[in-house]
């Protein structure tokens, strides 16, 4: 079972670092003050401040600032700072032996959906959630909590209305997953999980319909929905067509593959790049059940 790192208490000190695209202390501000309220110190790593083209510093800066990070003892969460592109270059340069002398959480998504498997493959969990970035969105209240809630240690819960594509059932297992398209480019990689007996669950923005279906059709013959315990399929947002209309839409073609096989699947779930992005516990054993009422995911 992957290792939980210690919940945050007040007076913790937290790092915001910038693993993909650049940001700026400015932008951070709103964060800041929102960590800050929450009784936390908040360090600003040197990528906060940084710019390489649309990246935040260069590689070996982001790459530097990251695993000083990591390898800190009284940093007790590193945060980051926002997604895009870019986490996936560094990965393979990081060093976690001075993390695992002491495990702290590690929350974002997207891009970030790299760290939370190579993490996750390490044997760590870690939080799929909102990034400082966006810590102040408008509608994004309940996803903020549910972010302080999980790096606090406080109990979680999510109900979700029915969904006409649902699969009933209940299935326990891990939760495993994030980004489509980064769960389908981390394959084969070192940073690459196995889902077998686990729930997985997935998102994504601004994909072609013909990519999210290509992208269905490698994870089905990786055999990475062969002996899933469950499925989750949360925002797929802004989706992009072609000229000639691909004919169905993200929820259809993700039911196309999961029709192949007998675990529960849930739609609808408010996870990904919308304001109703919930907090979900990379590596943590859930429970999921699907009725005609609905979907519930808790945690065991």
């Amino acid at each position: 079972m992957p290792i939980s790192p210690p919940p945050l208490r007040p007076g913790d000190q937290v790092a915001l670092v910038g693993t993909a695209r650049k940001v700026t202390a400015e932008e951070m501000a709103p964060a800041v003050d929102i960590l800050t309220r929450w009784g936390l110190r908040v360090v600003l790593g040197e990528s906060i401040t940084a710019a390489h083209h649309q990246f935040a510093g260069s590689d070996e800066l982001r790459r530097r600032d990251l695993q000083q990070q990591l390898d800190a003892p009284d940093i007790r969460a590193i945060l980051c700072a926002r997604g895009g592109y870019g986490t996936t270059r560094i990965i393979d340069q990081l060093d976690f032996s001075g993390f695992a002398q002491h495990p702290k959480w590690v929350a974002g998504f997207s891009d970030i959906t790299t760290l939370n498997c190579h993490l996750l493959k390490l044997g760590y969990e870690s939080i799929h959630g909102v990034m400082a970035f966006i810590f102040n969105q408008a509608g994004g209240e309940a996803s903020l909590e549910s972010l302080r809630r999980a790096l606090f240690g406080e109990p979680i819960s999510y109900a979700v209305p029915a969904h006409p594509l649902n699969r009933p059932g209940s299935a326990t297992g891990e939760l495993i997953g994030g980004n489509l398209t980064l769960l389908q480019n981390l394959t084969g990689t070192a940073s690459d999980c196995p889902t077998d007996g686990r729930i997985l669950f997935l998102e994504d923005v601004a994909e072609y319909l013909l990519s999210i279906d290509r992208m269905m059709v490698h994870l089905d013959r990786t055999g990475k929905l062969r002996n899933l315990a469950g499925l989750v399929v949360g925002h797929f947002t802004d989706p992009q067509d072609n000229a000639v209309p691909f004919g169905q839409t993200p929820d259809e073609i993700i039911a196309t593959y999961a029709a192949k096989y007998q675990f529960p699947v849930a739609y609808g779930f408010p996870v990904g790049h919308e304001p109703q992005n919930m907090a979900l516990i990379c590596g943590r054993p859930a429970r999921l059940t699907v009725t005609a009422a609905g979907t519930e995911l808790s945690y065991l």
